[in-house]
């Protein structure tokens, strides 16, 4: 997929997911400003990058600030002229259950994660709209965000709410030919093994040195950062030109679409509703089938 002449800044871009996506973007062709609060980190990446043949820049700066985002974009535009993609990456956590969690380890995950994502999405916006030749805003979300998770409060409000602007912003940005999406991935991260779900195989892996087995990789969609990558190449790509507005999974070899939250089962009541006429009728009538809530653990088959 060929994505020369275009640049892209990937924030949080230094290491894990992040690095993924800009090597991969950049063996497409792309210029890629490589964002990170980790200067080594971020040189590293570039360095990787600039020795295969391709073009790329750091930019270190804690992603946040509406002035962040503004360096970030002038990075691009000084350096390579234009922006094409913005993909929203970076990320930290502070898990604790409701009651530990502080209002410092609340505010700290939304502003990297949902307000970091606000800032750099409007300041990407407004130059797209400015050069007149679309572009791509790439949100990354997380399955925490789709179905809760223990201990992670902050995380999962964050990654829900970038879904719904990823809804809302493809609303408003579509007469400029500007594509949104929300990227769910699932992949063996530093980040990932702090999901209860997940860390007892990541950590298996990691002991034993040998890949990931078929069922994991299929049944539960986890791999490889690299894995991820594809995706991110697609959305950016010409190809992606109207796909916008959704939230999609991939990892491992499991690509998927999510739905978008919509009512499962109605009923009606003339005059209006009671609590005890809610009470009555609620597990035969539209409680019959509760959701479920949280990430499931993996579950290996049956030997």
């Amino acid at each position: 997929m060929n994505l020369q002449g275009k640049v892209a800044v990937v924030t949080g871009s230094g290491r894990g997911l992040g690095r993924a996506y800009a090597e991969a973007l950049a063996t497409a062709g792309a210029a890629v400003v490589v964002n990170d609060v980790d200067a080594e980190a971020a040189a590293t990446v570039v360095k990787g990058i600039t020795e295969s043949g391709g073009r790329a820049v750091g930019a270190i700066a804690p992603v946040g600030t509406a002035q962040v985002a503004e360096e970030l974009v002038s990075a691009a535009i000084g350096e390579f002229g234009r922006l094409d993609v913005m993909v929203t990456n970076a990320g930290i956590l502070r898990d604790k259950v409701l009651w530990k969690m502080s209002d410092e380890d609340f505010d700290a995950v939304i502003d990297v994660h949902l307000r970091g994502t606000f800032t750099c999405a409007r300041a990407a916006a407004i130059r797209m709209r400015e050069q007149g030749t679309g572009g791509r805003l790439i949100l990354i979300s997380s399955p925490a965000g789709q179905r809760g998770n223990f201990g992670q409060t902050n995380y999962a409000a964050a990654k829900a709410g970038i879904v719904a602007m990823a809804r809302t912003w493809a609303l408003e940005l579509a007469r400029s030919a500007i594509t949104v999406n929300a990227v769910v991935p699932i992949a063996a991260t530093e980040m990932t093994k702090t999901i209860p779900a997940f860390a007892p195989v990541i950590e298996e892996a990691e002991r034993t040195g040998r890949p990931f087995p078929e069922w994991l990789r299929k049944d539960e969609g986890l791999g490889t950062v690299e894995d991820v990558a594809a995706l991110i190449v697609y959305l950016a790509s010409a190809e992606s030109q109207e796909v916008t507005g959704q939230a999609i999974g991939i990892g491992g070899d499991r690509l998927a679409l999510w739905s978008h939250p919509q009512e499962k089962a109605v009923a009606f009541a003339a005059g209006g509703w009671t609590p005890d006429a809610i009470a009555t009728t609620w597990h035969t009538g539209v409680g019959a089938n509760p959701e479920t809530f949280g990430i499931p653990a993996p579950t290996p088959p049956a030997a």
